[in-house]
């Protein structure tokens, strides 16, 4: 159990730096003039987002997990899962800074060094943005990360094979989703409190995210392998 709380709020720290719920929060609050309910309502649209995607996911693999048994505790299924977390370290390897680096420059030589996510918010965002524009952001930056949210599949495994009941996965959920907005949430006291000394970093910070995207993925890679091999070699006893 505590393999299973500790790997959760690590893949829930972890998702909490990713660019829907901070890279967009960053950059919202290193204008110049922010708007802090803006902020809020894009952090409480992302945030029950997700909690609804995992109530969902949670109930779809609950009830894959009846079916198919016993499965999860199959050596062969487990060594498969200490296969796929090495995997996924080695792979991540392969966003080491430097060829990332060079893979960037590559996509701004042919004008696309800009992501889907930065294209979006520079035109739904602005000085006259609108509730609803904020909260179609927050939207369309969920669904974007959903297709590549290896951290939070990772955390609903986690809790399917935790052996808790429904109503404490549902709970336990709530905590994740609030781990995943705290850094941002943070962020937003500090810059509404102490706004000359905050704004340096956040100028920083917003330029970190825009040109360390590929690296940041490896580094998820890195830790959800870790973490599923980790679980894996748990459950097959290989630690004693």
């Amino acid at each position: 159990m505590e393999l299973t709380l500790g790997g959760l709020v690590v893949l829930a720290l972890i998702d909490s730096t990713s660019a829907g719920t901070l890279g967009i929060p960053v950059w919202m609050l290193a204008r110049q003039r922010i708007r802090v309910r803006a902020v809020l309502g894009y952090l409480a649209t992302i945030t029950l987002f997700y909690w609804l995607l995992g109530v969902a996911l949670l109930l779809g693999l609950d009830a894959l997990g009846r079916a198919v048994g016993h499965l999860g505790n199959n050596p062969v299924v487990l060594w498969g899962q200490l296969v796929l977390g090495a995997g996924l370290l080695a792979v991540s390897f392969l966003f080491d800074e430097k060829p990332a680096a060079r893979r960037r420059a590559r996509r701004e030589a042919r004008g696309r060094g800009r992501t889907r996510v930065e294209r979006l918010k520079d035109t739904v965002v602005g000085e006259g943005a609108t509730t609803r524009a904020v909260v179609v952001l927050a939207l369309v930056a969920g669904v974007i990360e959903a297709a590549s949210m290896l951290p939070y599949l990772a955390a609903m495994g986690l809790l399917i094979n935790s052996g808790l009941a429904l109503t404490p996965q549902l709970a336990a959920l709530v905590g994740y989703v609030v781990v995943m907005i705290a850094p941002a949430l943070l962020l937003l006291a500090l810059r509404v409190t102490l706004a000359r000394t905050v704004e340096p970093l956040l100028g920083r910070l917003n330029a970190w995210f825009a040109s360390r995207s590929d690296a940041m993925i490896g580094w998820v890679l890195g830790i959800v392998g870790v973490l599923l091999a980790l679980d894996a070699a748990d459950r097959l006893q290989l630690f004693g």
